[in-house]
């Protein structure tokens, strides 16, 4: 079960990198446990001040509409 929902997680992030990569940064699964996505953002990502909203409010929400199973995504640096 959780294989699956890291394929669907993995071809989500892969569909918004392009978006992330145009801004100058990246994004990279680490890890999907106990209903949390783990990403490291990389680039102008890893230092940007919207960082908090762009995961929160972009990816996060992004994922949850599409998973409902996943609580939470989490940088990690």
């Amino acid at each position: 079960m959780a294989e699956n929902i890291e394929l669907k997680i993995i071809s989500l992030i892969d569909k918004i990198r392009p978006f992330i990569v145009n801004d100058g940064g990246n994004i990279e699964f680490v890890k999907y446990e106990d209903n949390i996505v783990y990403v490291r953002m990389s680039g102008a990502c890893a230092d940007c001040q919207m960082l908090d909203v762009t995961l929160s409010d972009g990816i996060e929400e992004l994922l949850k509409n599409e998973i409902p199973e996943i609580k939470e995504v989490k940088n990690i640096s």
